[in-house]
């Protein structure tokens, strides 16, 4: 059963409309692989409704999750001759690395914030106060870093089915990993700082 707080409202409304958006600009565009896109986000949407009652999502992690979600979508968007996934934001170094664009911020804050998901899953089986850190904090570093890992199949799935996409190669999927994984990092910096009350 799909179950909405009311002060998640605004939340269920910014993401309809954005992926409204997404997908009449993308189907006008006849790309295909962020059609397939909107839909996976589409399908996480429902997902993370379905468990919401039993989970008890905080709305930190349902904002970062809506932010993901939209800056995804508009990573596809042309400007010029190419999409703003590709677009560099600071020039810390360049070829053939070209870090940092778009797409790793969009890797480093979106598997961040999966990174904090998981640590909600997994709550419920923890035992408060946390006394073995070390061992909680590699788990949902790992955990957060295999949301990165299944993404990158996504990917893969979306390169096989629709030759003609922008997800680039082995340095690229290996730059989003690595993204993901310092995510994951900065993620369970935040659970440690807030000793694991989010």
């Amino acid at each position: 059963m799909l179950y909405i707080k009311k002060n998640q409202i605004w939340l269920l409304a910014v993401n309809a409309i954005y992926l409204l958006l997404a997908t009449i600009y993308y189907v006008s565009r006849e790309n295909y692989e962020f059609i397939m896109y909107v839909g996976i986000v589409i399908l996480l949407f429902f997902l993370i409704l379905a468990t919401n009652k039993r989970v008890n999502y905080p709305n930190i992690i349902l904002i970062g999750l809506t932010m993901w979600g939209a800056m995804h979508m508009l990573g596809g968007v042309k400007i010029g001759d190419s999409v703003i996934y590709s677009k560099i934001l600071i020039n810390f170094i360049g070829e053939p690395y070209n870090i940092l664009k778009y797409d790793q911020f969009v890797h480093l804050f979106g598997f961040g914030v999966a990174t904090l998901a998981m640590f909600v899953l997994l709550k419920p089986f923890l035992e408060f106060p946390i006394k073995r850190w070390t061992s909680i904090s590699i788990l949902i570093i790992m955990a957060g870093f295999g949301v990165g890992a299944l993404n990158e199949m996504i990917e893969f799935t979306a390169t096989v089915l629709v030759p003609e996409t922008g997800v680039g190669g082995f340095i690229n999927t290996s730059l989003d990993l690595v993204a993901d994984f310092i995510g994951a990092i900065f993620a369970m910096g935040y659970i440690w700082i807030k000793k694991g009350k989010i």
